[in-house]
C-alpha cells in the first residue's frame, strides 16, 4: 500500500480515537449532571419524610436506604453508610444480573455444610427439620470475638419457598458461623430430606409451623438473642410470621434478601424461562418421592405435567380433592403483606433494581410501605441480581450488610435500655468465639413442663 494511503489511514484512526475520547468525556459530564440532579431531588424528598443513602461519588453502583425517619433509622443510616456500594466499581460482572443470580441460585456450593439435624413433630403429626450448622469453620482474622461467656445469638435461616438449598444460603451460614452467630436452617415439610408424614404441605404464607420452630429454639437457647434471615421467595413466610405474631414474634431483628413482596402478582406474571424451568424441575423431583401418598389429595399426573410455578402452586393448594378453594381466596390467606402493619421488629429488605426473578422495582416494590412503616427498611442497590450481590472476593455484600445490621440493631436496643434505666435483659447480644466442644450444648432451661409450654415433640426420626 502506498505510503500516502498509510498516512491517511493513520490520520483517520487518530481522529476516531479523539472522537471516542471526547464522547467519553461528554458522557461523564452528563452522568455527573444527572447524578447531581438526582441527588437534589432525593434530598428534597428526604425533607418531606424519607431517609436516603445517596450514590457515592466515584461509585457508579450506589444504593439507597428508604425508610420512615426515626431514631433507629438515623442509627442505621450512619452504620450502613459504609456499605453504600458493593465495592464492585471496577468489576466486569457487576452489571450482569443473570450471572450473579445463576452463580448464587443455580450453581452448587463449593463447600458442604456440617450440621446436626433436629426433627420436630408438630401437633397434626407433621414433621419439620432444623439443621444446626456447626462447620466447616474457617480461621479469619476478621472474626469477631470477645471474652463474653454468654450464649451466641441464634440466626434462623429460611431458604426459598421451594426448599432449594442454594449456594447463597450455604455461603451465608458459613460466614455467619465465622462471625460468632449460631445458624440454624429451617426445612419445611417434605423438603431437603425432611420426611412428609401427613398429606398437609406448608402453604406459601402459613406461619404456623414456623411459630412452633421459634418456640423450640427459645426452649433450647433461652438466653440467646434470636435473629432471622430469609432468601428470595422464602421471605413470604418470614413476613407472614412477623405480621401475624406482631410483638410476640420473639425475634430481635430480621432481614429479607431479595424478597418477593407482591406474591400473587409474581406467580401470575411468571418468571424468566431458565429460573422457572429450574424451580419447576426441583419441585417435581421433591414431590415425586411422595407421589403415592399425595395422590389421595392431589392429581399427581397433572402436577407432574405442569410447566409453571403458578400451575404447581394452584394444584397443590387450591385444586385439591378434599378442600378446594379459589386462587384469590388462597392468596387472601397467604399474601405476605396482609398483616404488615402488625410487624413490631425491625425488618431490612435488601433488593437490587436489576433483579431478574422479582421483576422491575417500579411494579414489585411497594416503596410507599417503607416510607410509612417505621419497622421496615428498604436498601435498594442498582446491581446485584437475585440474591447475588457478589464482590470480587467473598463474602457477598448482602451477607456483610445483614450481619452488620443485626449488630447495629442489637447495640441500638441495648443503648436505649441503658438510657431509660431498664434492667439488663437476660439475653445477650454479645458475639463470641464459640468453642467446638460446646456447639451442641443446650442452654439451661426453666423447670416448667415442656408439654405445657409448647405443642411440638421431638420426633422419633431424629
Amino acid at each position: 500500500m502506498p505510503e500516502g494511503n498509510l498516512n491517511a489511514w493513520h490520520r483517520v484512526l487518530t481522529l476516531q480515537s479523539w472522537i471516542v475520547k471526547l464522547l467519553c468525556i461528554g458522557r461523564s459530564i452528563l452522568c455527573g449532571l444527572f447524578r447531581s440532579n438526582t441527588l437534589k431531588q432525593e434530598v428534597s424528598e428526604g425533607e418531606d419524610g424519607d431517609v436516603f443513602i445517596h450514590d457515592n461519588e466515584g461509585f457508579p453502583c450506589g444504593c439507597r436506604l428508604i425508610c420512615k425517619p426515626s431514631a433507629l433509622a438515623n442509627c442505621l443510616l450512619k452504620v450502613l453508610r459504609k456499605f453504600s456500594d458493593p465495592d464492585v466499581a471496577g468489576w466486569l460482572w457487576r452489571k450482569w444480573a443473570h450471572v450473579q443470580t445463576v452463580y448464587h441460585q443455580l450453581l452448587p456450593g463449593d463447600r458442604e455444610l456440617e450440621s446436626a439435624r433436629d426433627h420436630l413433630q408438630l401437633p397434626d403429626g407433621g414433621i419439620v427439620a432444623l439443621d444446626w450448622v456447626v462447620g466447616p469453620c474457617t480461621t479469619s482474622k476478621h472474626r469477631r470475638a470477645t471474652n463474653s461467656v454468654t450464649s451466641p445469638p441464634v440466626l434462623l435461616v429460611i431458604p426459598n419457598a421451594f426448599g432449594k438449598m442454594t449456594r447463597n444460603v450455604q455461603d451465608f451460614c458459613l460466614h455467619a458461623l465465622n462471625q460468632g452467630f449460631y445458624p440454624v436452617i429451617f426445612n419445611r415439610r417434605g423438603q431437603n430430606g425432611c420426611p412428609l408424614t401427613t398429606l398437609k404441605l406448608q402453604q406459601f404464607g402459613d406461619p404456623a409451623d414456623l411459630a412452633e420452630v421459634v418456640a423450640y429454639i427459645r426452649f433450647r437457647h433461652p438466653s440467646s438473642a434470636l435473629f432471622a434471615v430469609s432468601e428470595g421467595s422464602g421471605s413470604g413466610l418470614l413476613l407472614s410470621y412477623l405480621g401475624e405474631c406482631g410483638s410476640s414474634s420473639y425475634l430481635t431483628a430480621a432481614v429479607c434478601i431479595s424478597p418477593v413482596l407482591r406474591c400473587q402478582e409474581w406467580f401470575e406474571a411468571g418468571q424468566p424461562w431458565l429460573y422457572n424451568w429450574a424451580l419447576v424441575i426441583h419441585q417435581k423431583m421433591s414431590l415425586s418421592r411422595y407421589a403415592t401418598a399425595l395422590h389421595e389429595d392431589v392429581d399427581m399426573t397433572k402436577l407432574l405435567r405442569c410447566k409453571s410455578l403458578r400451575d404447581l402452586e394452584e394444584l397443590l393448594f387450591c385444586q385439591t380433592k378434599n378442600n378446594p378453594i379459589s386462587w384469590d381466596t388462597y392468596w387472601e390467606r397467604n399474601e405476605p403483606l396482609r398483616d404488615i402493619d402488625e410487624v413490631a421488629v425491625p425488618v431490612l429488605c435488601i433488593c437490587s433494581a436489576d433483579d431478574p426473578i422479582r421483576g422491575p422495582p417500579e411494579s414489585t416494590l411497594p416503596t410507599e410501605l417503607f416510607k410509612s412503616n417505621p419497622y421496615v427498611f428498604l436498601m435498594l442497590t442498582e446491581h446485584g441480581g437475585h440474591c447475588g450481590f457478589l464482590k470480587e472476593t467473598p463474602p457477598a455484600w448482602s451477607h456483610e450488610v445483614t450481619l452488620e445490621y443485626f449488630r447495629s440493631v442489637a447495640e441500638f436496643f441495648n443503648a436505649e435500655e441503658r438510657m431509660r434505666g431498664f434492667p439488663r435483659r437476660r439475653s445477650s447480644f454479645a458475639l463470641y468465639r464459640r468453642r467446638k466442644g460446646t456447639l451442641q450444648k443446650r442452654d439451661s432451661a426453666t423447670s416448667l413442663d415442656i408439654q405445657e409450654m409448647f405443642n411440638w415433640k421431638r420426633s422419633y426420626t431424629r
